[in-house]
């Protein structure tokens, strides 16, 4: 399988309901299962001690940036994932990743060791661990995900994530996922990924069924509603 190391597109997302989910795959006709098809992600969130990534993104600025290291399955030693890097600047979300082994990101980015072969990604990588310091395993966050691409409208892509978990313990890409749920009982996360603006069948959908765009973060729920609670109870209400 062939994969894709830099995006740049509009990412948008929206609660559904499972009614709605398989409303839209029969109203629009023209969305298949992507290559990724039905997955498991797994999701291992790296951030300081004091959750300077994730407290910066709350507070929704221009630009905001995270580090991830993600599998499409439970990985073993010699299976593919990929270090992320995530930006967004005005709206924009500019994602670029470096596809390795498992046994080589861990060596790389929780125990430093360089990159034998270095890429411009690579460099981008090394930067952010070396800027931030002390960057540390945080948030292990897993989902069900559906992925979709339209046969009509290239770049266009549809997801939709259900059973979301975390937890801030066995930070392995090849463990079982077990969590605290982050969603409401007969929720779908969908998110819409597109180079430009929405395609008017897609648009009509959310309109005429009353979908309203969101703000959400499954690292930044987890913390407010979780990490920094057992950190800090005293603080918890300036992120309610």
């Amino acid at each position: 399988m062939d994969y894709q190391d830099v995006f740049e597109r509009y990412e948008y997302k929206y609660f559904i309901t499972p009614s709605q989910k398989r409303k839209l795959l029969e109203e629009t006709g023209t969305l298949e299962l992507d290559q990724y098809g039905r997955t498991v992600i797994r999701n291992i969130y790296y951030d300081t001690d004091s959750y300077r990534l994730i407290r910066d993104s709350l507070d929704h600025p221009v630009y905001k940036e995270k580090l991830r290291v993600r599998s499409y399955r439970r990985a073993g030693g010699n299976d593919t994932v990929f270090v992320e890097i995530k930006k967004k600047f005005e709206d924009v979300v500019y994602k670029r990743r470096v596809a390795i082994t498992k046994t080589a990101a861990e060596h790389w980015i929780d125990l430093r060791e360089p990159m034998p072969i270095r890429t411009q990604i690579t460099s981008e990588v090394d930067y952010f661990l070396d800027f931030y310091e002390e960057l540390k395993a945080k948030a292990f966050i897993s989902y069900e995900r559906e992925a979709y691409s339209d046969r009509t409208v290239p770049g266009f892509r549809v997801t939709f994530d259900e059973n979301i978990l975390a937890r801030n313990a066995g930070m392995d890409l090849g463990t079982d996922t077990w969590g605290t749920s982050l969603l409401p009982s007969g929720t779908i996360l969908m998110e819409v990924k597109i180079p430009g603006a929405m395609p008017l069948k897609m648009a009509g959908f959310l309109s005429e069924n009353n979908i309203t765009k969101i703000s959400y973060s499954k690292y930044g729920t987890y913390y407010k509603e979780y990490l920094l609670t057992e950190q800090y109870p005293e603080r918890s209400v300036f992120y309610a």
